[in-house]
């Protein structure tokens, strides 16, 4: 059997042919075929729960297709574990991370293929750290190999990723989500290095929700729904708006139109708030019925002034008020309080993974859900029920896995927990990552009910589009300090950038 070659001239590298998956009760991937060719951008698009990880996962042997064919080079073959797809040159970088956290760099690098010395097998530990500044050179990460992986940012851990994928000489690449957690200038470097890799003659597959992405980097474009191939095309076929069509089968705003409102009584103040996390001088407003924007680039301390606000961090200088009063002490305070915060890596920090969607839904309101300190179960029950129809939450029972939901609607049980406890003073950060284009929308007309309802709103998000649309005003970062503020008026992506980058 011969690999076909289509009008670019190229045979593909890879092909999956009519590939179907069911797992109890879902069909994640009904005949889909895909062909991979060397030197090129394939874009994977698709809603959340649309079959894209399920179909990388048989790619890089995680799951065994019910049905269908992989071709290399030509020949058929099984890829039935990670062993034989890494042997065919396939690497694979998730969005979830697949580190471990108290080993240093260089072992995560090369983790399970450790250089080893004549003597007695054991680890070679000066060429562990060769190789591993070598790599960490060449995608310009600029860290000592011997730091360990968990005093990194995400944004670092998303690098040390990709080095571990580079490590293993793949000549089949997947991304999923690379650039979620990197700023414009990490970005920026990722693109440079696909680049390199393209010239080299390697395929990457590249998993996005980013449309500018797609059109700057993409050589071919895929769209799956509803775990089926919709269209395969190049990108001078296709527009933002088309795509977006064929991913979830209707017309999207992707502009977050908002219902701006005069806004009421503050709710957060904030005053010279300084803590040991790197963040000084920390002074922002957040009043009723509006939307605050904190942006600036990754490792600009937005995440460390929600943390200390909430609670998580200590704080070593400043005042922190809620709803007038000062507040003080940790997450649980802060929670009976009527705070909420949406952290930034839901699944490790916002959900309780191994259980089902009724219990996080009422983790946060168990204390009054209680009677004489027991939890009555049929006012869980009716408060979870009533939290999956307000938000609309895609789950065929309470008693589901929450790991088993797609990361839009994880986002929306997350919020929903929140919900529950009666927040009304809500920190969202990145509340959009790794989301699909429709489920942003719901999510962002989810947070402007919120708003309407006379909540209010701190909003971190690495997508200045987003904070430009959704946001009344922002304040921007830049060291760990507020470099600036921008009214409605001034709120645009120059002036966010301009703010950002200053030295």
């Amino acid at each position: 059997m011969q690999a076909r070659e289509d009008e670019s001239g190229a045979a593909p590298v890879l092909e999956l042919r009519g590939i179907s998956k069911s797992f109890p009760g879902v069909r994640a991937l009904h005949d889909v075929s895909l062909a991979i060719r060397p030197g090129e951008v394939h874009m994977l698009l698709g809603e959340n729960g649309a079959g894209k990880s399920t179909l990388m996962k048989v790619l890089c042997g995680v799951v065994r297709a019910d049905a269908g064919t992989v071709l290399h080079r030509g020949q058929p073959v099984a890829i039935d574990s990670p062993q034989d797809a890494r042997r065919l040159g396939v690497a694979v970088i998730f969005q979830e991370f697949s580190l471990v956290p108290y080993l240093d760099i260089a072992h995560n690098i090369f983790f399970g293929r450790l250089p080893r010395t004549r003597l007695r097998g054991l680890v070679d530990r000066a060429a562990l750290y060769r190789e591993a500044r070598r790599i960490l050179e060449f995608i310009g990460l600029d860290i000592d190999a011997r730091t360990k992986v968990h005093r990194l940012g995400v944004a670092q851990q998303q690098m040390v990723e990709i080095a571990k994928a580079l490590s293993q000489d793949a000549r089949i690449l997947v991304m999923d989500e690379p650039t979620a957690a990197l700023s414009d200038r990490e970005a920026e470097r990722l693109f440079a290095i696909m680049r390199r890799l393209k010239n080299d003659g390697v395929a990457i597959i590249y998993i996005s929700h980013r449309m500018a992405e797609v059109f700057t980097l993409g050589d071919r474009i895929t769209v799956l729904r509803d775990g089926a191939l919709v269209q395969s095309l190049l990108p001078a076929e296709a527009t933002p708006e088309a795509l977006v069509r064929l991913m979830v089968g209707r017309s999207v705003d992707t502009t977050y139109p908002r219902r701006f409102r005069a806004p009421g009584a503050p709710m957060l103040e904030v005053k010279g708030m300084t803590a040991a996390t790197g963040i000084a001088d920390i002074t922002l407003t957040v009043r009723e019925g509006e939307i605050v924007g904190l942006c600036g680039l990754v490792g600009s301390g937005r995440t460390e002034v929600a943390r200390a606000i909430f609670g998580a961090d200590p704080i070593q200088r400043g005042e922190v008020r809620v709803f007038g009063r000062v507040h003080t002490g940790g997450p649980d305070v802060a929670a009976r309080r009527g705070m909420a915060l949406i952290p930034e890596n839901r699944k490790t920090e916002g959900l309780a993974q191994l259980r089902s969607v009724e219990d996080n839904l009422v983790l946060a309101a168990l204390p009054r859900l209680a009677r004489f300190g027991m939890v009555r179960p049929g006012a869980a029950r009716a408060l979870a029920r009533e939290m999956v129809e307000r938000l609309s939450i895609a789950t065929g029972s309470l008693l589901r896995s929450v790991a088993t939901l797609s990361g839009g609607n994880q986002q929306k049980v997350v919020i929903g927990k929140w919900l529950a406890a009666r927040a009304r003073l809500f920190i969202f950060d990145e509340p959009t990552r790794g989301i699909d284009v429709g489920a942003k929308a719901q999510i962002f007309a989810l947070i402007d009910a919120l708003v309407q309802e006379g909540a209010g709103v701190l909003m971190i998000s690495s997508e200045q589009t987003e904070i430009v649309h959704v946001c009344d005003r922002a304040y921007v970062m830049r060291e760990g300090r507020i470099a600036g503020a921008l009214g409605r008026g001034l709120l645009t992506e120059e002036n966010i950038v301009r703010l950002g980058m200053q030295t």
